[in-house]
């Protein structure tokens, strides 16, 4: 649809998914639409038209934009990591966006409502991790491509187990409010890659 949609239709849409992303922060599952109609200034008959499909297709959109926000949020050190020091960079990026969070997932929040195991709910996440993912590899190729890494080096196993590390991490602060896991998780994923490059030939 969103292709169908003149500039201002797609930046009303727009305005709509951003209000109802901060109010669905901010009330978590007692959101109602009103307070999104309220929020981003927009009649019934106006939500109705972006979100034909109701509730559950903003919550779809919503999700997308939290989703996009994840990996907003790291850069520009998710794109470029192709020296040391940007790694260490963006494993800072990375625990401050998470600190910010604090105990509670905007994402997590919205698969509460509209069911993580539906269709477009799970392609939304296999679509983040999966870009995700490729990130880290992309940055882990640059490293071997600099010689900071030898041409040996398992370049998907380590973005897979460096994602897996944050996920992991992630999740133990959500259930604890501390964000040591995740810090080690990142400093360790981080010194295996040191590690490989002093003994590279």
């Amino acid at each position: 649809m969103t292709t169908a949609l003149t500039a201002k239709g797609r930046a009303t849409r727009a305005r709509i998914v951003e209000s109802a992303a901060h109010v669905l922060r901010e009330a978590g599952l007692a959101a109602t639409l009103d307070d999104i109609r309220e929020r981003s200034r927009t009649s019934k008959s106006q939500l109705f038209h972006y979100f034909p499909e109701g509730k559950d297709q903003l919550l779809l959109a919503v999700a997308q934009f939290e989703a996009d926000r994840v990996l907003d949020d790291q850069q520009p050190h998710l794109g470029r990591l192709d020296t040391w020091e940007a790694w260490h960079n963006w494993r800072d990026a990375v625990v401050a966006r998470y600190e910010a969070q604090g105990d509670t997932c905007p994402l997590g929040s919205l698969f509460q409502q509209i069911g993580r195991s539906t269709p477009g709910a799970r392609a939304i996440v296999v679509e983040l991790l999966r870009t995700w993912q490729e990130h880290l590899a992309t940055g882990v190729r640059a490293l071997r491509a600099g010689g900071l890494l030898p041409e040996s080096y398992d370049v998907d196993g380590a973005a897979a187990a460096m994602l897996a590390g944050i996920q992991g991490g992630v999740s133990i602060m959500l259930a604890t409010g501390r964000p040591e896991h995740l810090k080690a998780s990142l400093d360790w994923n981080i010194a295996r890659m040191r590690e490989a490059a002093a003994v590279a030939p």
